[in-house]
Order: structure tokens, then sequence, then C-alpha cells
């Protein structure tokens, strides 16, 4: 045996070992944004609907007593919106995908 043989035998899982890195910092990019993205998808829908609950419950306490009259039709608004925000999030962003 020649001494080139541990040489490329060290070159070789050298390299080998750069392309796992490579591949496994890619995939975790690609977890990372996925998560992100889930997120903010997320948000986009509970922030509104939330935010329709408070300004229904505020508006129910505000006629002196408790009632659920402004509750339910505000949540609701809430739930629309962010449907649409998130209707609104994922066609936008599927067209930057394409440029």
């Amino acid at each position: 045996m020649s001494e080139t043989d541990p040489q490329q035998e060290l070159k070789k899982s050298i390299q080998r070992q750069a392309r796992r890195i490579k591949k496994a910092q890619r995939e975790r990019d690609n977890l990372l944004s996925a998560t992100i993205y889930l997120g903010t998808v997320g948000l986009l829908f509970v922030v509104p609907m939330v935010a329709g609950a408070y300004l229904g419950h505020w508006l129910d306490m505000r006629g002196g007593h408790y009632s659920a009259r402004w509750i339910l039709p505000c949540l609701l608004l809430g739930i629309l919106v962010g449907a649409i925000n998130v209707y609104l999030f994922i066609r936008s962003d599927r067209g930057n995908k394409g440029h």
C-alpha cells in the first residue's frame, strides 16, 4: 500500500462529513422556516378572533350587566377576519415564491 491511500481515505471521509453537515444545515433551515410560517399563519388567525371576543365582552359589559349579546357576533367576525388574513397571506406568499 502506498502512503496516499490513508490520505485519500481521510479526504473522502472529510468530504462525506462536509456533505452531511450541509444537508443537516439545509434541513434545519427548512424546519425553522416552516415553523415560522405556521406560527405566522396561526397568529394571523388567532389574534383577530381573540380581539373580537374581547371587543364583544367589552360591549356587553358597557350595558351595566353581563349579557352575551355581542360576544358571539364579534367572535364570528374575528374568525372571518382571521380566515381572510390567512387566505391573503398564503395567496401573497405563493405569488412571491414564483418570483
